[in-house]
């Protein structure tokens, strides 16, 4: 349940309004705002991401008057295992991210092969315009970054270790972190659905299996970042 309540108060208020905008016109592209994209780092990405730590902390248990680390309050499958161990930044995170950040890659552009061969079919996405200035620049990767630890916190780390009280299989927990990270996509209509199952299959296959935060979060803000480097060359 709370895994539930999290993903709605994190990601739905801000997609909520995308699905339905007030302004049904189709765009064939997206200009990018500096003030607006450093707007929504500040006020949404950094305390969403805030508050979600501060939920894993609790649940690791870090507590106590010497500062101590220890594990508390979890179910028995998460007891076991618990929450991997956020440590800093280390050679093993570059297996993932290495994987991670080509197979993404490969995957947008096998999107944009199969909107090229039908694109006279309806709900293509819009194209997005990267920054134009140098601090442009500066705050598209700060934002790319911060969304990347965001959503892989959320739907990588926290998910698909709360998923352990439930799957025993680690394809189930997979496919039910897959299908809510596609969800938060519905906005980018049925392209960017398909490429959100795809990569978040992707994703979260690398978090099974190198149990790095970092890792993942850097081959997905990186990712953002290349579309932005695209969209500015008109490529995807």
């Amino acid at each position: 349940m709370e895994a539930l309540i999290l993903y709605f108060v994190l990601f739905f208020p801000s997609h909520f309004a995308s699905v339905f905008p007030a302004e049904t016109a189709l765009v064939e592209s997206i200009p990018f705002s500096t003030l607006g994209e450093l707007g929504r780092t500040m006020a949404y990405s950094i305390p969403s991401l805030a508050l979600l730590w501060y939920l894993i902390t609790n649940k690791k248990g870090f507590s106590g008057a010497n500062g101590n680390i220890r594990y508390a309050n979890l179910s028995l499958q998460v007891a076991k295992q618990g929450f991997p161990d956020f440590e800093i930044p280390c050679k093993r995170d570059l297996i993932p991210f290495a994987i991670g950040l080509p197979g993404l890659i490969l995957i947008g552009f096998g999107i944009s092969l199969l909107i090229s061969l039908f694109h006279e079919f309806s709900g293509l996405p819009p194209r997005i315009e990267g920054p134009a200035t140098a601090s442009g620049w500066f705050v598209m990767v700060f934002s790319c970054l911060c969304t990347g630890y965001l959503e892989e916190s959320y739907f990588r780390y926290y998910l698909l270790t709360k998923l352990e009280e439930l799957f025993r299989k680690d394809v189930f927990r997979i496919i039910t972190s897959t299908l809510f990270f596609s969800l938060c996509h519905l906005y980018e209509g049925p392209w960017g659905i398909l490429n959100a199952v795809l990569a978040g299959f992707l994703l979260s296959v690398l978090f099974v299996r190198y149990r790095s935060l970092h890792g993942v979060a850097w081959a997905h803000g990186a990712y953002n970042i290349f579309v932005y480097m695209m969209g500015s060359f008109g490529t995807l």
